[in-house]
């Protein structure tokens, strides 16, 4: 694969040597005990996929900066490394490639049986227009979301606030001041044989 493609594909995050921080958005009724108690609450359903996301701004896009009904408290969640890495290492990707699963139906097994699951999608601006390279979401079913929930977090953080602080300086036209306000999202590198099988997504994935 070319550079071009592995940096379309590459993990942007807020990170430290041992967290990674992703996203999520819920009701306050999840969300304010979460961030207040650093654990979900016992409402949070762990049979039900949940879906993380590194990057901020797609984070922003999904939730429509936290105004999207049951998406109202946005949170930002460290987690540790290792269980990250576990996460990818026991993926499937979300959509099939022959070249990788072989048959559809050897894929659609795997996917049954995956306790997470990689999709890449277009990665948004400010104004939350697609950029031309992709941004990693990943979902925690089973074994994975007992394993967030209970091993992986190291802390929570509500993010509302900031959230909806950007969202106005965008509103009003001051991008650079909204700019400087963003988590700063780097490069995160992981061992090319845990995330090469992630990204032959990208083969068949059209520019954004």
């Amino acid at each position: 694969m070319n550079d071009q493609n592995e940096r379309g594909l590459r993990i942007r995050a807020r990170h430290t040597e041992t967290t990674i921080t992703v996203y999520q958005a819920y009701r306050p009724e999840i969300g304010g005990p979460a961030a207040r108690h650093g654990r979900f609450p016992s409402s949070w359903k762990r049979e039900r996929m949940t879906w993380v996301k590194p990057s901020f701004l797609w984070m922003m896009y999904r939730c429509g900066w936290g105004t999207k009904e049951g998406q109202e408290t946005v949170l930002a969640i460290e987690i540790a490394r290792e269980g990250f890495l576990w996460a990818l290492r026991n993926a499937c990707l979300s959509h099939y490639v022959p070249a990788l699963h072989g048959d559809r139906a050897d894929w659609r097994r795997q996917l049954r049986q995956a306790p997470t699951r990689v999709q890449w999608d277009p990665e948004r601006n400010l104004r939350l227009a697609p950029l031309p390279y992709r941004s990693l979401q990943l979902g925690l079913a089973g074994e994975a979301a007992a394993r967030y929930a209970d091993e992986w977090i190291v802390g929570i953080e509500d993010v509302t606030p900031l959230a909806a602080e950007i969202h106005g300086l965008v509103r009003a036209g001051r991008l650079e001041s909204a700019a400087g306000l963003l988590p700063e999202e780097r490069p995160y590198d992981i061992d090319d044989e845990v995330l090469a099988p992630l990204r032959a997504q990208g083969r068949r994935l059209r520019p954004p």
